[in-house]
């Protein structure tokens, strides 16, 4: 590329005073240059470039840093949510009730709202997880009304939503999926994974209009927390119209890759289906840049397989059986919740939880895929999950060949010590949500109970991987978890809860540098995404995907890393976030 005469944008460190400049590299410089959405120059050579129209930004007790990716998120979700009932961070049930109301009597017309919906319910408020159709009744009963939790692999539901999709004693647990029931057989009111799609027939569409909304929303706090890239972890075909109006209008505040969701019984016919989207997504991609429309790109090159469930619902696959969990409602035996029976919360059948697919047939989607040339994203949360994930991601590699084709998993929760070398072995990329790996409410009351002292010390093991010299990207999972990426390298880098005592931390072992977790969040992410030449770090030819911190967040104490706040955001040079004035 040629260097430009004059730079459109510089930052700079002030001769006096604090600040840094973090390129994520082994350079480092007290200013930056920016023309034609690309870093131009560094230190005396970007100052070289300053011209009458440079826009200059002067870094007092601020931090430059590349711009944050995160490598697993669903911002259209996450934004729609937010347009029903808001449950997020409720403390405790009466809250959730408390919000539920204001809701109903926000919208009194069960014609215009038919279902009350409600998200990211925590779901270590209620007993054992599970929720009773009959609490909610006494909120609203006139109308169904279903309540995700945080994870959104549980939903709890009243009476009248049972009643609408038909929901009985005799209704069969679908596969993969259990209805929670009471000693008597009778739905308590908490439908687990797969079990949750006994409503679609039934729940009203929530529409383009709604989903473009949505996705505005979660662009707008992707831009505010500084991010410029997300792995959109979760879509369907039917979404792509949401998509294409918002990029169409010029309003991609980030770029952003669409993973299609890979279902068990029909992958073979969504090969297809899933060729013919990503086509069209690049054609669309093709005409904006040839019309000139601003804003990021919009690719849908990856596919997204869940392995399992979740440890906290007793539906991630594990090697060893659950133990027991107390206090949970409808057993009788202080065991969890009755599917058929009564063990993990999830029935005497899902006693090692819930795995979605046996190794044959995920082992067939995945090559198909792959050959496809579909980058592979798994949610794989148990140990057991994570061993078939790698297990077949091995067999892809051995039916396909060798090429460059980073594998994802995602969350990689609870890693059996004998699985870790696999991940540098096998090329995957363990996305973590390092937000997670913290000693809080969630772990203390349903996580390790569910595991034991012994596999409880296999949790989010970042440091591990990161020292053997495994691919490591970090990610939100928003909205099951902030979509700040401050708030998850605060945690990577202490193990512990914002707020915590001093403590040593939730496994101190697995701590990881500042370097490392800003790396992972950085250019991890953009490694995982193929993107590593382009972005990801500060460095001449890289895209200008930028962003500034109100404090040094090189020099503050990672705990106070929660009080940080983004002071700009710049995609390709151009500024997609100022903080209100």
């Amino acid at each position: 590329m040629g260097v430009a005469e004059t730079a459109s944008l510089l930052f700079v460190l002030p001769v006096a005073g604090r600040g840094s400049i973090w390129t994520g590299t082994s350079t480092t410089t007290d200013a930056v240059a920016v023309a034609d959405g690309r870093i131009v120059g560094l230190g005396d050579d970007a100052r070289d470039l300053r011209g009458p129209g440079t826009e200059v930004v002067e870094l007092r007790d601020q931090a430059l840093l590349p711009g944050f990716r995160d490598g697993h998120l669903h911002p259209l979700n996450g934004g729609a949510e937010t347009l029903d009932c808001d449950l997020v961070d409720s403390a405790d049930v009466d809250e959730v009730l408390s919000r539920l109301a204001r809701f109903v009597a926000d919208h009194p017309d069960p014609a215009a709202t038919p279902w009350v919906l409600g998200w990211g319910y925590p779901p270590e408020i209620l007993p054992g997880g599970v929720g009773s159709a009959a609490l909610l009744d006494t909120v609203v009963g006139d109308r169904p009304a279903a309540l995700w939790s945080s994870d959104h692999h549980m939903v709890w539901v009243n009476t009248r939503a049972l009643q609408v999709a038909g929901i009985t004693a005799a209704t069969n647990d679908p596969p993969r999926g259990t209805v929670v029931r009471d000693v008597d057989g009778h739905p308590v009111g908490t439908l687990l994974e797969e079990a949750e799609h006994l409503l679609d027939e039934v729940m009203p569409s929530r529409g383009v209009e709604k989903e473009a909304r949505g996705l505005g929303v979660g662009l707008q706090r992707m831009a505010a927390a500084g991010l410029v890239f997300g792995q959109d972890a979760w879509c369907v075909p039917g979404m792509l119209t949401a998509y294409r109006r918002v990029a169409d209008a010029g309003r991609l505040t980030a770029d952003l890759d669409l993973a299609c969701k890979v279902e068990v019984d029909r992958w073979a016919d969504q090969v297809a289906v899933f060729e013919d989207l990503r086509r069209e997504v690049e054609r669309d991609q093709a005409r904006r840049r040839a019309d000139e429309v601003p804003g990021g790109r919009l690719t849908a090159t990856t596919v997204k397989f869940f392995v399992d469930g979740v440890i906290e619902g007793g539906t991630a696959a594990m090697l060893e059986p659950y133990l027991p969990l107390a206090g949970s409602v409808g057993s009788g035996r202080d065991a969890g919740p009755v599917g058929s029976g009564s063990d993990n919360g999830c029935g005497d059948a899902h006693a090692h939880g819930i795995a979605n697919w046996d190794l044959e047939e995920l082992t067939r989607a995945a090559t198909a895929m792959d050959a496809a040339g579909f980058q592979l994203h798994l949610h794989a949360i148990g140990d057991a999950g994570i061993r078939l994930a790698l297990d077949a991601i091995e067999a892809v590699a051995r039916h396909n060949g060798a090429r460059d084709r980073r594998p994802v998993i995602a969350h990689t929760h609870l890693v059996h010590p004998d699985d870790l070398p696999r991940f540098r072995e096998l090329g995957v990329v363990a996305n973590f949500e390092p937000l997670w790996a913290q000693d809080n409410q969630i772990m203390r009351e349903l996580t390790v109970p569910r595991l034991g002292e012994r596999r409880s010390r296999w949790q989010y093991p970042i440091g591990s991987l990161v020292r053997d010299g495994a691919p490591v990207s970090f990610g939100s999972d928003w909205p099951v978890s902030s979509h700040e990426p401050l708030d998850g390298i605060a945690v990577a880098v202490t193990r512990r809860a914002p707020g915590a005592a001093a403590d040593e931390g939730f496994l101190p072992e697995e701590c990881i540098d500042l370097d490392a977790a800003l790396g992972a969040y950085t250019r991890g992410t953009a490694y995982q995404a193929g993107d590593e030449a382009d972005a990801g770090t500060i460095a001449v030819g890289q895209r200008a995907d930028l962003v500034v911190t109100a404090q040094d967040a090189v020099r503050v104490p990672p705990r106070e890393f929660g009080d940080i706040e983004v002071d700009g955001t710049w995609l390709r040079g151009r500024r997609v976030y100022a903080p209100p004035t």
